[in-house]
């Protein structure tokens, strides 16, 4: 994969603007971290329904109801695995969260009994799929933000940062590292990648954040080095599970709000999947 300045230039630009807005919204308070992935949340839902319906043309006559109760019930998710930090008037946030996701199925199973129709099994799986792949991973990275955070690190934005710091240098260091010296090609599912880009950019991901992390933020070195692999290998996987979700859809981006690095899915793919995993391997060693 030759290096191209120009596409090199484009997505530089747009990531700076990018990173900007991500780490107003990580590091300016509990409530702007909720703010700025709810609009991810949303994002990814919108983009998710377009490329399954492109997938199925089946889920492009599902109803707004359908829709908008599936992004209620994963908003919903999001808000129940917040902290005691979130608070609302004299009312944790989570309690509401945990209100808004059961009433939501519970429309939303409203809904179908409405309608006196055999339930269409593929369609439902759907509209699960997306709960599973989207508001399960940015409800657990609330609380890798909250509950997992404060009582495997210091609390607060860090492990989130962490996990994204790694999978931004795996990433950039993967497209440097491909581009430079990239001859194997990775997976047919994503035929720009390559053996030499993935394991350099993984390994100078692994080593930079747990470095730092360790030397610098004075945490644990195993923990570290979990959260770094874990992330960079899970992090890649994500990355192409969304690139076969495009290539089945037919499309090259799953939307076009940032030039040069596509739609919400296109940029959060790795995070999607990642955080679940990075979740899991904290809670069994906590």
């Amino acid at each position: 994969m030759a290096f191209n300045y120009q596409t090199f230039r484009t997505r530089a630009l747009t990531a700076i603007v990018f990173v900007v807005v991500m780490m107003g919204g990580l590091l300016w308070n509990q409530w702007s971290f909720l703010v700025l992935f709810s609009i991810i949340h949303m994002g990814c839902w919108l983009e998710y329904k377009t490329l399954i319906a492109k997938i199925d043309p089946r889920y492009t006559d599902i109803s707004s109801a359908h829709l908008g109760g599936a992004i209620l019930a994963g908003t919903g998710f999001i808000c129940w695995m917040t902290d005691e930090t979130f608070v609302i008037g004299n009312t944790q946030l989570n309690i509401l969260g945990g209100w808004v996701l059961l009433i939501s199925l519970a429309g939303l199973l409203l809904i179908k009994l409405i309608k006196w129709k055999m339930p269409d099994w593929k369609i439902i799986g759907y509209t699960v799929g997306g709960l599973l792949y989207i508001s399960l991973s940015w409800g657990l990275l609330l609380d890798l933000y909250g509950k997992i955070s404060s009582l495997v690190l210091s609390g607060g934005w860090l492990l989130p940062m962490l996990i994204i710091a790694t999978i931004w240098i795996n990433d950039t260091m993967a497209y440097i590292v491909g581009s430079f010296i990239g001859k194997t090609p990775f997976s047919s599912i994503s035929p720009k990648k390559t053996w030499e880009g993935t394991i350099g950019g993984g390994i100078l991901a692994i080593l930079a954040v747990t470095l730092t992390a360790v030397y610098w933020l004075e945490v644990d070195t195993v923990q570290m080095i979990v959260i770094t692999v874990t992330a960079t290998v899970m992090g890649t996987l994500g990355d192409l599970f969304e690139s076969k979700l495009k290539r089945m859809a037919g499309v090259k981006d799953s939307g076009n709000f940032m030039p040069g690095h596509g739609g919400f899915l296109d940029r959060f793919d790795s995070l999607l999947l990642a955080t679940p995993y990075v979740w899991l391997a904290l809670f069994l060693i906590r």
